[in-house]
């Protein structure tokens, strides 16, 4: 009897020892599953923080957001350090050059040489024109004709389907007649319904047009704004200052022309204005003394919109700080004239 009692107490202790050694430590299964689920395929805790990436990898596909934006980024960059520039050339009988070459021309961007990107002769593109008339007390005598130049210049430049143009008729405050159109019929009916009568507030006028009209027109490509101003010059009423209207069309990349109803044979105050905003934004004041020279600017104006030249170039030391930065594109030949804008302003970032 105590022999079958030792036995039986034998074979436990023997199954006991053999189950001991078979089992795992409970301790090690953790780990274990851990390590199995980081490297199952999509787990969140495998991909590295963006931070950590080293230098030159691939991104993995959670990051391609980022590459998106540094490619953005960069795309910024190189158009907000890029500077486009229009001009004309003329020899000295005023006779428009059109065959000159990226070699014949230097800029200087703020007083520093600075790198030319690209040239081309513009003669073909698409044209936003706001056409700008004074209808105040003290152009009523001539009002009639000069709508009528407007008309003809208007029928003559704007072709349908490719450019457009709006019509503003200002006094005390500016009046938009006839929207953005191609229709010559409509951009004509627009410059008949202007009304001469009360004060002038020209700069206003000028602000408006650029800031809520050009600024505002989409743009699906490369176009030229130009502004033809109608007016004696004298501003009487404006919220705006003559160099705010300036500042304007400079932000608008838009260049003015002006036309002087003055004709009174001797320039006056108001032609000086006339001139300072042509000039600053690139454009040209005509003084047409006698009625019948008011068609002739139209004519000149056509032609230099299609007689122009663009250039874009990298400024040297150019800081995005909201400053105006002045411009000067020299020809290597000292016989010819070129006019362009006599500065920008950087943006302000």
């Amino acid at each position: 009897m105590k022999s079958r009692i030792f036995l039986f107490l034998l074979l436990l202790t023997l199954a006991s020892l053999v189950i001991g050694q078979t089992a795992p430590p409970a301790s090690t299964t953790a780990p274990v599953a851990s390590e199995k689920t980081n490297s199952q395929p999509g787990s969140n805790s495998q991909a590295p923080p963006t931070s950590t990436a080293p230098a030159g990898q691939t991104p993995a596909a959670p990051d391609s957001s980022d590459k998106s934006e540094s490619d953005d980024s960069f795309r910024v960059r190189k158009i907000v350090n890029e500077v486009r520039v229009v001009f004309t050339v003329t020899d000295r009988h005023g006779r428009y050059i059109k065959d000159l070459k990226s070699n014949d021309f230097r800029v200087i961007d703020d007083q520093l040489p600075a790198e030319l990107r690209s040239f081309r002769s513009e003669t073909d593109l698409p044209l936003q024109v706001g056409l700008l008339v004074d209808a105040s007390n003290s152009v009523r005598d001539r009002f009639k004709f000069e709508q009528e130049a407007a008309i003809e210049f208007l029928n003559s430049i704007i072709r349908p389907r490719y450019d457009k143009a709006f019509v503003v008729g200002f006094d005390a405050t500016p009046e938009v007649t006839q929207d953005f159109t191609d229709s010559t019929e409509n951009l004509s009916n627009g410059v008949r319904m202007l009304r001469a009568g009360g004060g002038t507030a020209m700069y206003d006028a000028l602000y408006f047009a650029c800031r809520d009209k050009l600024l505002k027109q989409e743009q699906t490509g490369p176009v030229r704004r130009a502004i033809i101003l109608l007016s004696d010059g004298e501003d009487n009423l404006s919220h705006v200052t003559r160099e705010e209207s300036i500042e304007m069309a400079l932000r608008a990349d838009t260049i003015v022309y002006t036309i002087s109803t003055n004709i009174s044979g001797m320039k006056g105050k108001g032609d000086k204005t006339l001139e300072r905003i042509a000039e600053a934004t690139g454009g040209r004041a005509f003084f047409p003394f006698q009625m019948r020279d008011v068609s002739d600017s139209f004519l000149s104006i056509q032609e230099e919109l299609r007689s122009q030249y663009a250039l874009a170039y990298k400024p040297a030391n150019f800081v995005t700080d909201g400053r105006y930065r002045t411009i000067e594109i020299l020809a290597q030949d000292r016989n010819l004239k070129v006019r362009a804008k006599k500065g920008y302003y950087s943006p302000k970032q």
